[in-house]
């Protein structure tokens, strides 16, 4: 059955490899599988068509047959478990592998979404000033407790995994902050994460679409 994605029309990263879908992407290339892309504008977000795929007028979404997913963990779980190269044959490394997931999306992003939320949504607002310091101390306890655990081991859990595919994926967001400088270990982990043929792959695939068409602004 043949594999659906959709993206942005235009990015509002201009294509940087920010954008969810991404994530999506990524893993499909890991798992060699093949897969179409259905763009979609900001307008058509919001339309019942889309939102009967993602309830919260987002994307990326994923169709399969008569199964339709939304939310990157949800999508990258169900491709990692029905195709080898994401999670462990190992019972118990398969479990942690999934668990690293949960923890790229529930204890690492919020906060640098906060920062990005802070800097750009609400940047005119007169809280902001103070704000911004207090989440980018929240980060950086984050990042100091992921660097400690990752000491200098190549990967979070031994080999590759979708833990690490969206670990990476997360901490991607921070590079223009310049916080991810701040840990070279980390730094160098997100830099083997790029270097993946099946990152390059999505990343090409996502600035294809993207690089024609500028953001204004």
């Amino acid at each position: 059955m043949t594999i659906t994605i959709t993206a942005f029309e235009r990015s509002p990263d201009g294509g940087k490899g920010l954008a969810r879908d991404t994530r999506v992407r990524w893993a499909l290339e890991e798992a060699g599988l093949a897969y179409e892309v259905r763009l979609v504008s900001f307008q058509a977000m919001k339309e019942p068509a889309h939102l009967s795929l993602h309830p919260f007028g987002q994307i990326p979404t994923y169709e399969e047959g008569d199964l339709t997913l939304f939310e990157t963990g949800a999508i990258v779980f169900h491709i990692a478990e029905r195709h080898a190269g994401l999670l462990p044959a190992d019972a118990h490394a398969r479990a942690r592998a999934i668990t690293w997931m949960f923890a790229a999306l529930n204890s690492v992003e919020p906060a640098i979404l906060e920062l990005v939320t802070a800097r750009f949504q609400e940047g005119d607002k007169p809280w902001t000033k103070e704000r911004i310091p207090l989440v980018v101390d929240r980060i950086r306890h984050r990042l100091n407790l992921l660097s400690a655990r990752l000491g200098d081991a190549d990967w979070l859990d031994g080999a590759f995994s979708a833990g690490d595919l969206m670990m990476v994926s997360v901490l991607l967001r921070l590079r223009l902050s310049g916080i991810l400088d701040e840990f070279p270990t980390l730094a160098a982990y997100v830099a083997r994460g790029e270097a993946r043929p099946a990152y390059q792959r999505a990343f090409a695939a996502q600035w294809a679409i993207n690089a024609a068409k500028p953001v204004a602004g």
